[in-house]
């Protein structure tokens, strides 16, 4: 049975419906409605799943998706939208950078556990949402005792041993021990700096903290590339073992703030039951975008060479996708139901080429579109982060404004097209070079150049990019 924080993640999708999800989509990425679709669908049976009697739930497998198509068309975007969207663990990782065991390089179960430390910091943000609050007022409590210690206490001598309590009158007679005005001048005081600290005004007055020091790594080839993950554990673990030694440090009150905020969220958060939420929901909730899968993919009849290991990759891949217990040092994280979305342009190998076992646990395949001029044009004018609406912020940051008109933007997604129609089509990431190249000259003259509005028409366009657009050489090392 789910907790209660998984069942309010997964009260979050309800409200998520296929439609809704494709919506979303919709405002960061332009066409293959067919992909949408079906991610949204596979989306939505999370919650479906999780809805269904409770014999046939854990007999319902996740529809694994592979997206098709050249690169540049939004696979990734897909995927990373997909994510920020659901709040779900969610991880990209590459399948090109796994080997095969007995290779030296990333086993497959790396991204498993990865998926588990991503979840971590998932759930883990989410926790220091709740105490937030909490947290920062135990951090101002904090540095207004560095920025002004309590008064010391004053003894009272005892009746044989020396003078008696000293008592001050007040301007209205009323008598007080002097211990007791020193508090009410400290707690005076204490008000009014903290007023300040809250206004701001005190970020950059010293204040010394104690802070923990930690050791040198224990395991410095757990870090180097292609060291096995067990390596890197294994550091973690005897660093953990290393007692912790303390160090005064002299620092701002901005500084101090921000290490004292971190060890206000330890003391809050139990970091125990951050993972057992991170485990449980990563097995109910969790999705592996697996990155050019094509890349494993080696031609029928291809043998040897330097990617001897793509075939073992794949056949280490099928375990964890048809579901395994992957061992992580926080515990055994079964895959039965992590949801994974392959993607790969293909154009060397095909689907068919991967192994049969392989394509039977990816049976949802949806081909991209390559993207056409009228695209482009959408691509450069609808989406909320628009390359157009990227450099006006940009531009805006140095007092002036970018103006594109539409005989501009018709003019940059043509000559988009016409390149990748002339060399390797990159897709989408072509008017990133056509734009850069476009407004360097602007980029680079704008802080010294005034606040003077700066307006792109198609005159401009085809002024600036002609020479490049005409020479191949030019076109091909620059566009």
């Amino acid at each position: 049975m789910a907790t209660n924080r998984t069942e309010q993640a997964l009260a979050r999708l309800a409200d998520l419906t296929p439609k809704k999800i494709v919506a979303e989509l919709d405002r960061y990425i332009i066409g293959q409605a067919d992909a949408k679709k079906a991610v949204a669908i596979a989306l939505r049976n999370r919650w479906r799943r999780q809805r269904a009697p409770e014999g046939i739930r854990e007999e319902i497998a996740p529809n694994n998706i592979i997206l098709i198509g050249p690169t540049g068309v939004g696979k990734t975007e897909i995927a990373r939208r997909l994510a920020k969207l659901t709040g779900a663990p969610f991880i990209k990782v590459e399948a090109s950078k796994f080997t095969e065991v007995g290779y030296v390089g990333r086993d497959v179960e790396g991204m498993v556990r990865d998926l588990v430390e991503s979840a971590i910091d998932l759930i883990r943000t989410e926790r220091e949402q709740e105490v937030e609050d909490l947290a920062h007022d135990k951090v101002d409590d904090r540095l207004l005792d560095l920025l002004l210690p309590a008064p010391a206490e004053v003894p009272a001598k005892s009746d044989t041993g020396g003078t008696e309590r000293v008592f001050v009158a007040s301007s209205e007679g009323n008598v007080t021990a002097e211990q007791d005005a020193a508090k009410e001048r400290h707690k005076r005081t204490r008000d009014k700096l903290k007023q300040l600290l809250l206004d701001g005004q005190l970020e950059q007055r010293e204040v010394e903290i104690e802070v923990t020091q930690h050791g040198p790594p224990m395991m410095d080839m757990g870090t180097q590339p292609g060291a096995p993950d067990a390596m890197s554990n294994l550091g973690e673990m005897l660093s953990e073992l290393m007692p912790k030694r303390k160090k005064k440090r002299t620092t701002t009150v901005a500084e101090a703030r921000r290490v004292l905020l971190d060890e206000e969220y330890d003391k809050l958060i139990n970091h125990d039951d951050v993972i057992a939420d991170a485990m449980e929901r990563v097995e109910k909730l969790g999705i592996i975008f697996l990155d050019e899968i094509d890349k494993i993919a080696g031609a029928k009849g291809e043998m040897g060479g330097p990617d001897v290991s793509r075939e073992g990759v794949q056949r280490d891949l099928l375990p964890i996708v048809e579901g395994s217990n992957v061992p992580t040092k926080y515990g055994m994280v079964k895959t039965d139901h992590v949801l994974f979305v392959a993607a790969g342009a293909f154009h060397v190998s095909k689907p068919s080429d991967l192994i049969p076992e392989l394509q039977g646990r990816f049976p949802i395949r949806v081909e991209l579109k390559p993207l056409t001029e009228a695209d482009f044009v959408r691509i450069m004018t609808e989406p909320e982060n628009a390359l157009t609406k990227q450099y006006a912020a940009l531009v805006a940051a140095e007092g002036a404004s970018l103006e594109f008109t539409d005989d501009a933007i018709t003019e940059i997604a043509r000559m988009a097209a016409h390149v990748n129609s002339k060399m390797e089509n990159i897709g989408a990431r072509r008017l990133h070079t056509v734009m850069t190249t476009l407004l360097e000259d602007v980029m680079y003259e704008l802080p010294d150049r005034g606040t003077a509005p700066i307006k792109v028409d198609g005159k401009v366009v085809r002024e600036r990019l002609k020479a490049i657009a005409e020479d191949e050489d030019l076109r091909r090392y620059i566009l």
